[in-house]
């Protein structure tokens, strides 16, 4: 594995399903989608079936709370035979050392481009203060790492659902690299559509001693050495299973010695770089699901606890709160908000209320779906991503969950896979 220290990155040896593995069920969307839709993982499953496929290498959050502690050591100890089954047997292929360009096309978007690399997790920081070369974009909360250290560390593999942003608005890193790709021909290696009407992802194999792997890390060179305070990446999705790789290769770590410690797989960590600049990416945010109180019952207690500090002005900080078929949104609008964002005012809100049962739910259709009965939804402002790069170097993190890249069927799929052991 090739090391290129100035800005972070390696060059893997990425895993890949062989050929006449069928990719429509082999890839399968980010674990931490889909939370409180049990009927896209069950046809999910009922779609992988008995073939080979990542379903069987993750452990999708879904299950997290509805699941005991002996149900989940059972999951983990499937997890661990599923990944040493598949090294074993003729699942994989491994590529040489280099990249995979990615192309996703949606039903919304008919393309967004990436990249595949390998990143230095000694580069990487999830606390606001550090000025790290690569960053957190919102609040981690530490409670939600032992558990993802928990799957890390049970498995010889990562497959990668995080996804990183760089501020390229000419497009010299990731589109300039597909372009050569496309001059020279070089075909896909691997081109499928996704499960459940996910949408289409193609990918090309880029070796790292070529002039185009070459042109890759020159324009991350040149995006650095622009960069007013060493900021080159910036996390989009995935911050917790970063964070959760972090701490795993910090426990490694303490049992390496010296030489070792550069190159240890554990090291580094698979991730999706995306330039933020993309016209296939949006920033969508990231709605709030309030388990066990209705809207009415909601804007009661709203009311009377900040009854004060409520406007009727439509331009001043609001979000939403929708309910069930036949009631009508109200818009909640604060002349004193609490917080710069509206999203850190909302978890404020509900913060002071009491009211913890809370899921975050990626798209407004699926949260007016589960609005009913006695939930409500909270719709939130989107985040502007033109001015996303200096508002993390100025003022550190967003509040978690404030934003989303896409809707929740656009989020990253499973594909790629990489030993960490």
């Amino acid at each position: 594995m090739n090391i290129y220290s100035k800005i972070g990155i390696a060059s893997p040896e990425i895993l890949l399903p062989r050929k006449g593995t069928d990719l429509s069920r082999w890839a399968v969307i980010a674990c931490d989608q889909y939370t409180s839709e049990p009927k896209f993982w069950k046809t999910a499953d009922e779609l992988a079936g008995n073939q080979p496929s990542a379903l069987r290498l993750i452990l999708p959050e879904y299950y997290l709370p509805i699941e005991n502690e002996e149900q989940q050591a059972k999951r983990l100890a499937d997890i661990k035979t599923a990944a040493e089954s598949y090294i074993r047997g003729d699942v994989f292929e491994k590529l040489p050392e280099g990249y995979i360009l990615t192309d996703r096309a949606t039903s919304l978007h008919p393309s967004r481009k990436g990249l595949m690399v390998a990143v230095d997790l000694e580069k990487y920081s999830f606390k606001p203060e550090d000025k790290a070369l690569i960053r957190a974009t919102e609040g981690t909360v530490i409670e939600r790492i032992p558990p993802r250290v928990k799957i890390r560390s049970n498995s010889p593999l990562e497959l990668p659902h995080v996804m990183l942003l760089i501020d390229d608005p000419e497009g010299t890193v990731i589109e300039a690299a597909w372009q050569k790709a496309a001059d020279e021909g070089l075909e896909n290696i691997y081109d499928t559509d996704l499960m459940q009407d996910c949408g289409h992802i193609k990918g090309v194999f880029v070796k790292d001693d070529s002039d185009i792997a070459e042109g890759i890390r020159k324009g991350l060179e040149a995006l650095l050495d622009s960069s007013s305070d060493d900021l080159l990446f910036l996390v989009g999705d995935g911050n917790h299973s970063l964070a959760s790789a972090k701490a795993y290769w910090e426990k490694v770590r303490e049992t390496l010695s010296d030489d070792q410690k550069e190159t240890h797989p554990a090291r580094y960590a698979l991730v999706e770089v995306v330039n933020i600049h993309d016209k296939g990416l949006d920033f969508e945010p990231i709605y709030r699901l309030v388990i066990g109180t209705s809207q009415s019952e909601l804007l009661a207690k709203i009311n009377a606890h900040y009854g004060d500090k409520l406007t009727d002005k439509e331009n001043e900080q609001s979000f939403i709160v929708v309910g069930g078929e036949g009631s009508s949104d109200i818009r909640v609008s604060f002349k004193e908000p609490m917080h710069p964002l509206a999203v850190g005012t909302c978890d404020a809100v509900l913060s002071e209320l009491g009211l913890t049962s809370v899921d975050y739910i990626h798209g407004e259709d699926s949260l007016r779906e589960l609005s009913v009965g006695d939930n409500c939804g909270i719709m939130l402002p989107a985040i502007s991503k033109d001015t996303f790069f200096e508002t993390v170097a100025r003022d550190g993190v967003f509040p978690r969950k404030t934003f989303s890249m896409g809707e929740a069927f656009e989020k990253r799929f499973y594909m790629e896979a990489r030993c960490i052991i």
